[in-house]
């Protein structure tokens, strides 16, 4: 947990990055304050680094859904009207991250362990996004159960494409991170654990999210959110039993 001052500066930080947020329409005015809040919880009780890569996962994001956003948006597959995310896709992404943070400021989990977990996490969400904003302007995508083709942009669809940025979006965010805790200091588990476990466990999530999607999103069953919920939850799961089998997760 941070001292005063350094939490009194993070607090401030963190409303500027969801101000900057809201500003370059990334996210809704209502989904910039959601997401405010839960930042100022996460860097209060873990750091700057956890905040620090929370904010690059909503710039590259944003990046991601903006890329030929006109071509998206004439094949009616864009994210918002701007490209702008909303409150639950917000609180979807960031409900799992900010409880690894009280989980690391009260002690039941050793720092370590919760800082590969927080970046598995956040190793989900660029690989969802990867995946759908890059992977749907192939026009092409079969069901990640049945293989059968459907529209691109179907939840459940997938694509060579779109598999390959998933993994490296998942990849990007393990290598970020890392460098992160590194520059900060924060204390990590063995280098190869991390790396390991949060580019799995990124990758892992967003196929669960596929599932999930196909098999119940698309009935109407549970909503996006509860998808990427679930999406988020499973790739924290995978990286704990990643760093287990490793022998670093404690």
């Amino acid at each position: 947990m941070l001292a005063p001052l350094p939490a009194a500066i993070g607090v401030v930080a963190t409303v500027v990055l969801a101000l900057v947020a809201v500003r370059g329409r990334a996210l809704t005015p209502v989904a910039g304050t959601v997401a405010a809040a839960f930042g100022v919880v996460i860097v209060v009780l873990a750091g700057f680094p956890f905040l620090a890569l929370l904010a690059l996962f909503v710039l590259v994001s944003a990046s991601a859904t903006r890329f030929r956003f006109e071509e998206k948006r004439r094949r009616h597959v864009q994210e918002g009207t701007s490209g702008e995310r909303g409150v639950s896709n917000v609180v979807a992404h960031i409900l799992i991250p900010t409880g690894l943070s009280v989980v690391a400021a009260a002690g039941l989990v050793p720092v370590p362990t919760v800082g590969a977990l927080f970046a598995s996490a956040l190793a989900f969400g660029a690989s969802d996004t990867f995946a759908s904003e890059f992977g749907v302007l192939t026009g092409r995508a079969v069901s990640i159960v049945t293989f059968r083709p459907v529209t691109a942009g179907t939840n459940g669809g997938v694509s060579g494409i779109g598999t390959a940025f998933g993994l490296a979006g998942a990849g990007v965010t393990a290598t970020v991170g890392l460098l992160l805790f590194v520059v900060f200091g924060t204390p990590i588990v063995a280098l190869a654990s991390f790396l390991a476990a949060v580019t799995v466990g990124g990758f892992v999530g967003c196929q669960v999210d596929s599932v999930i999607g196909d098999r119940f999103e698309n009935r109407g069953t549970i909503s996006k959110g509860g998808t990427n919920f679930l999406g988020m939850l499973s790739a924290v799961l995978v990286a704990f039993a990643v760093l287990s089998l490793l022998g670093g997760a404690w």
